[in-house]
């Protein structure tokens, strides 16, 4: 089905994408880690709880941690082996996380579920839930709560925009794997009762929207370059024209959006019963050697994929979680993969541009290009007195959706994301 263009983007910015440092390179399989270092944090919701014990053998794919209620996910050993140790670690963000270390045995050996046949609707969403599927864009959201809704739906959104800087993983997963994305987005079809499958692809990436134009069955939509264009809501609007509210989620406009990688990661769980414990991710960066797309086993170390990727080409300024704009910065290397994990940067100091915030200059800049109509530059003014509820209802802080916007254009280098995290939080603790 011949591509059609996307509705314009209100607000947001164009940002050098960076891309081309690694969007034509193969995806690459590093070596399998000697040791993996599995987080309990792997969605958006509570840790999932320990079910293995030290010592204990373990394969491929075999569950060693249990959800802790819906807005959870179960977690998968991602290498046969040994159970080392159940440990606290320190996570990117700074948080503390229970880690299982996994010795590999180098057998390989694996264990997954038993592969579906023509699955039932209900089959597919309890087979998604099984599997520990989360949102892969970054949020980590577990799909099988978004594939319940309680509204009646109509449209399954594919996530291809990838708006986010630097990063490719998903461009090569939709060049590499086309047919596994469709294959799952028909299962999803099935499951929420949808009629219409729609994939937003921006139009920098002419080849996954040639891909998917092959399908009379998937409706392809170019969409602008413009960040965030990936944001839930924006993708909405610029594939169908309806608008999420403040307080709405998509299902009350009957749209469900899943990332590309949630979609393959779907098929693979029915067709194969392989639960979610790889992923694709992009190394790259100036200060890396050799900017790579790779296919990773979720708890490997950072500093190995690093080393795989040749090297520090200098000594980086900022190393991030993520991408440039709603990324993590890391302390150092130590810290392991997890499934939200989309990329690593390795940023030189005039990538990262550290420069030191000034005043703020009152010149408005943030609100212009803000995509959800917020006033940014309210909620640092009061976050900073600590006037937080204040900075939440002048700024309209909890509707943010952390894209970072604000930032990118403000000339004073204010930190306003920092402003509004804090402001949030302190929100939260109080109704807590």
């Amino acid at each position: 089905m011949k591509a059609v263009k996307g509705k314009r983007l209100f607000g947001g910015v164009h940002i050098r994408d960076e891309k081309h440092l690694v969007c034509e390179n193969a995806t690459e399989v590093p070596p399998e880690p000697s040791e993996v270092y599995i987080s309990m944090q792997q969605s958006a919701g509570k840790p999932a709880v320990p079910c293995v014990g030290k010592g204990q053998k373990v394969k491929e794919g075999q569950l060693i941690a249990t959800a802790d209620g819906a807005i959870s996910s179960n977690v998968f050993a991602s290498v046969a082996g040994e159970i080392k140790d159940i440990t606290q670690m320190m996570s990117p963000s700074g948080t503390e996380d229970t880690v299982i270390v996994i010795t590999s045995d180098g057998s390989g050996d694996k264990q997954y579920l038993t592969p579906l046949d023509d699955p039932s609707a209900q089959e597919i969403t309890k087979r998604i839930e099984e599997a520990g599927i989360v949102g892969m864009g970054g949020a980590g959201f577990p799909a099988a709560v978004k594939d319940s809704p309680k509204s009646k739906v109509d449209t399954l959104i594919l996530n291809g925009a990838e708006c986010e800087p630097y990063l490719a993983c998903d461009h090569r997963l939709m060049v590499e794997h086309t047919e596994e994305i469709v294959r799952g987005a028909r299962y999803l079809k099935k499951a929420l009762g949808v009629t219409d499958i729609i994939i937003g692809i921006e139009k920098n990436k002419p080849d996954c929207i040639a891909a998917f134009e092959k399908y009379d069955d998937v409706k392809v939509v170019s969409l602008a370059r413009r960040y965030p264009m990936g944001s839930e809501k924006h993708i909405i609007y610029s594939c169908t024209g309806r608008k999420v509210k403040a307080g709405q989620l998509p299902a009350d406009v009957g749209v469900i959006v899943h990332n590309v990688g949630t979609v393959y990661a779907v098929c693979q769980a029915i067709e194969l019963g392989k639960p979610l414990y790889e992923r694709e991710i992009t190394i790259s960066g100036r200060a890396v050697k050799q900017p790579k797309n790779l296919w990773v086993k979720v708890g490997t170390s950072v500093k190995e994929l690093v080393e795989f990727c040749g090297g520090e080409a200098e000594n980086p300024k900022k190393v991030i979680d993520g991408g440039p704009m709603t990324g993590v910065a890391m302390a150092n290397y130590e810290s392991y993969i997890t499934k939200m994990t989309g990329g690593v940067l390795m940023m030189t100091a005039k990538e990262a541009d550290c420069l030191s915030p000034t005043p703020c200059l009152n010149c408005g800049k943030c609100a212009d290009v803000c995509p959800m109509h917020l006033m940014p530059m309210q909620t640092a003014f009061y976050s900073s007195a600590g006037d937080f509820d204040a900075a939440a209802k002048l700024g309209g802080t909890m509707y943010c959706i952390e894209c970072g916007a604000c930032e990118y254009v403000c000339p004073a280098k204010r930190p306003l994301i920092q402003a509004i995290r804090k402001t949030k939080a302190a929100v939260r603790a109080k109704k807590n």
